[in-house]
């Protein structure tokens, strides 16, 4: 660990232990959408697990990512359904249901549904087997695209999107645009740590001009 030289820190992560890597990353990067993702274990019952090492990551083909950790040299419930199923559901976490996402991080057995302990319900899904949940904002329906082992600790699963679906009055149809005011969408930070939307700005990207752009 080193000063930078305004007195700042300067860390290389070789050095850093796996603890202090997860922290120092989910400390700053930050806000983080939370993936509250609904499988099926052997037994039939519906698992969900809220998951902040998330995001999407291409629109052609339409990907999500999710980093999947190992937990005392045991997959999770989550890890296990998706490799037996290649099928997935990431519900969107709203205000209105931070509660319940936060319920479902309880470990339960995998062959126990965490649903009937968190207060949500299925909702049949169209096009994978996993249901989405009834109380979610926004269910992307998903299939394993490819799943990576990058360490012992850790997976990422890429899913691609098959379905959106979303609470009426959240996506104008004509716009294909989300009412931000309406959705309420809660972000990850670290620790105990959540955060709602706050105040939002706009900032228009410039169109280059050479006569004003030139170096």
């Amino acid at each position: 660990m080193t000063a930078t030289l305004d007195g700042g820190l300067d860390l290389a992560f070789k050095d850093l232990s796996q603890k202090d890597a997860y922290k120092i990353l989910c400390s700053v990067v930050v806000p983080r959408p939370i993936a509250l993702v609904t499988t099926l274990a052997e037994n039939g019952e519906v698992n969900a697990a809220p998951f902040s090492f998330f995001n999407c990551f291409s629109e052609a083909p339409p990907l999500v990512v999710l980093g999947l950790q190992v937990r005392d040299g045991k997959m999770k419930d989550t890890t296990l359904n998706v490799r037996r199923t290649g099928e997935f559901v990431v519900n969107l976490v709203s205000e209105d249901i931070a509660e319940a996402m936060n319920r479902c991080a309880v470990d339960f057995p995998p062959d126990v549904s965490e649903l009937a302990y968190a207060g949500l319900t299925a909702s049949p899904s169209r096009d994978v087997a996993p249901p989405a949940l009834a109380e979610a904002p926004v269910a992307l329906e998903c299939r394993q695209f490819m799943m990576i082992n990058v360490s012992p600790e850790r997976d990422l699963l890429v899913g691609e999107v098959l379905r959106v679906r979303a609470r009426p009055g959240l996506i104008d149809p004509a716009t294909l645009y989300m009412d931000l005011d309406a959705y309420k969408p809660v972000a990850r930070l670290f620790g105990s740590g959540y955060a709602g939307l706050g105040p939002k700005f706009d900032l228009t990207r410039e169109p280059y001009d050479p006569a004003k752009h030139r170096a």
